[in-house]
């Protein structure tokens, strides 16, 4: 299993002026590759293999290539290639892309040590020490260790637009060593959940408990003020290039909530079930709908989807995605489809009279095709024939803080 930790860094001027300058000579060969493939042979070389060879004759023809890590630049010419395949794949899938770009100073603000060239030192404190090749010692925030088991596989350096420098270890866990979830056949509705993301809370679960969206106004109000205040900058000047900062700040304070916020709320479902099921969402085609969009851009639901099955092997829990189409009109208990207007917050269904919120029907649904894709039969006691309505006074609504805290011990 391959996942990363990521750690904030603190630099003297030396060594983040050093960082810069390697960072801009890997922009300089990832350029000089595009070149290449684009320009003199591309049918002759073909993938990065085969221009990891030609690395030799640049550094004659370019002495600054010396000057990096020989692995570090490997891993630059194959950041190319992987970038073309990835460029090639969304082409395959109908969308419209042009061809690689040249890369500016702006656009390229990381390099990525592999397999050699680093050593990870001093870490039985908060503080610990990563070396790199040809550039020397870092200081880093050690917030939280690296397993034992698992090896370190690359060292990234990136620099954010906030001028803040971060360093990601890409680590590697051995199957055998990762924990052994449960047998299929064990699972019922009581080691279960199905997993509805919502509007009005940001996930509601089949067993009749909610959590409550995080609450990012304050943020987007000061966002909102930073940016006016950008747009009276004159571009390109000292006072604009200082202010696009402080909006970078914001935006990135932003994105550490939200994702910190779905760390926690991962981790407490994949430590309170055996089983979690969740809708396989079409998110770029919600983002693209014009009602709702900024709820759902914050929701990050891809990323949630994606925390949440990352979690699920280390903690060993089944994390199942289903099919979403619906999941919101069909009745839990009797299958009836009903078309709902997304302003309908309740489900009633016509053909049984089962009444219920309308999230909780559908991680009841939810909960059901996870059984399904599992190969497993519908449990008798169904969550539907003793669902409570939100209004009800032993419906559970779990706060945001109870899964924060319960979450924080192994996100």
């Amino acid at each position: 299993m391959e996942y990363s930790h990521r750690y904030p860094a603190y630099l003297t001027q030396q060594v983040a002026a050093e960082l810069e300058r390697h960072i801009d000579i890997h922009r300089q060969a990832y350029n000089y590759t595009r070149y290449q493939y684009e320009n003199v042979d591309a049918d002759n070389i073909g993938s990065a293999y085969k221009h990891h060879y030609r690395l030799p004759d640049w550094k004659d023809q370019f002495p600054v290539f010396s000057e990096v890590n020989s692995k570090a630049l490997q891993r630059t010419v194959t950041r190319f290639y992987d970038n073309l395949s990835t460029l090639k794949e969304q082409k395959e899938n109908g969308r419209k892309v042009g061809n690689l770009k040249w890369k500016s100073p702006r656009e390229f603000q990381s390099m990525t040590y592999s397999q050699s060239g680093f050593e990870l030192k001093n870490t039985s404190g908060r503080h610990a020490t990563l070396w790199l090749s040809k550039i020397g010692d870092l200081k880093i925030r050690y917030h939280r260790n690296i397993p034992d088991e698992a090896d370190i596989k690359e060292v990234t350096i990136k620099k954010e637009t906030t001028g803040e420098w971060f360093v990601s270890f890409g680590l590697e866990t051995d199957e055998a060593d990762l924990p052994e979830k449960p047998d299929v056949d064990s699972l019922d509705t009581s080691n279960s959940v199905g997993v509805d993301l919502g509007i009005q809370n940001y996930i509601h679960t089949s067993d009749g408990k909610t959590v409550d969206w995080l609450d990012l106004e304050d943020e987007y109000e000061r966002l909102r003020r930073e940016q006016r205040e950008l747009s009276r900058k004159e571009k390109a000047s000292n006072n604009y290039e200082k202010q696009r900062r402080e909006v970078a700040k914001v935006n990135r304070h932003i994105r550490r909530k939200v994702l910190d916020y779905q760390h926690k709320i991962t981790t407490w479902l994949v430590r309170e079930y055996d089983a979690v099921f969740v809708e396989d969402l079409d998110v770029k085609g919600m983002l693209e709908q014009s009602h709702n969009a900024r709820n759902k851009q914050d929701a990050a639901w891809r990323q949630f989807i994606t925390l949440l099955e990352y979690k699920a092997e280390l903690y060993g829990t089944h994390v199942v995605q289903v099919e979403a189409a619906g999941t919101t009109k069909e009745c839990a208990k009797c299958g009836v489809a009903t078309a709902k207007p997304i302003w309908v917050r309740e489900h009633s269904c016509p053909s049984c009279g089962f009444e219920t919120d309308r999230d909780a029907n559908a991680a009841m649904n939810v909960l059901q095709r996870g059984f399904q894709e599992l190969g497993l039969g519908w449990p008798e006691n169904t969550p539907a024939e003793t669902a409570l309505p939100t209004d009800t006074p032993n419906f559970q609504r779990v706060s945001a803080k109870r899964v924060v805290e319960t979450g924080s011990l192994g996100a």
